[in-house]
C-alpha cells in the first residue's frame, strides 16, 4: 500500500481542515487505515483509526468530538475532519496502514508522507 496525505494548512484555532489520504494497492480494502500526528520534539502519537468497513473507530481522547476519520472504498480514500482545531493539534499528521485497528505505531506497516497543521491562537 502506497498513501498520500494532503490537505494540511495553516487556520486560526476554533476553524477547520479536511485530511486526505489516497492510497495505492489491493489490500487497501482489507486494511485498517489510521492518522497519527507528530509535533515539534515529540514523539509521534495516535489520532484515530477506522476498520475495513468503515464501522469501527477509535479517537484518542484529545480530538473526540472534534474529529471524524472516514474511508471511502470506492475511491481508495480516507479523510479526517478537524474541526474546532485548538493551536495544541498543530503537528505534522500521517495516515498510515495495517493489519488490526491500535493505537500503537508499531501496529501499522505503511505510512504516508505527512501533511503539516497549524493551527494560529
Amino acid at each position: 500500500v502506497q498513501l498520500q496525505a494532503s490537505g494540511g494548512g495553516l487556520v486560526q484555532a476554533g476553524g477547520s481542515l479536511r485530511l486526505s489520504c489516497a492510497a495505492s494497492g489491493r489490500t487497501f480494502s482489507r486494511s485498517i487505515m489510521g492518522w497519527f500526528r507528530q509535533a515539534p520534539g515529540k514523539e509521534r502519537e495516535f489520532v484515530a483509526a477506522i476498520s475495513y468497513t468503515g464501522v469501527g473507530t477509535s479517537y484518542a481522547d484529545s480530538v473526540k468530538g472534534r474529529f471524524t476519520i472516514s474511508r471511502d472504498g470506492a475511491r481508495n480514500t480516507v479523510a479526517l475532519q478537524m474541526n474546532s482545531l485548538k493551536s495544541e493539534d498543530t503537528a505534522v499528521y500521517f495516515c498510515a496502514a495495517g493489519p488490526i485497528l491500535s493505537r500503537n505505531v508499531q501496529a501499522y506497516d505503511y505510512w504516508g508522507q505527512g501533511t503539516l497543521v497549524t493551527v494560529s491562537s
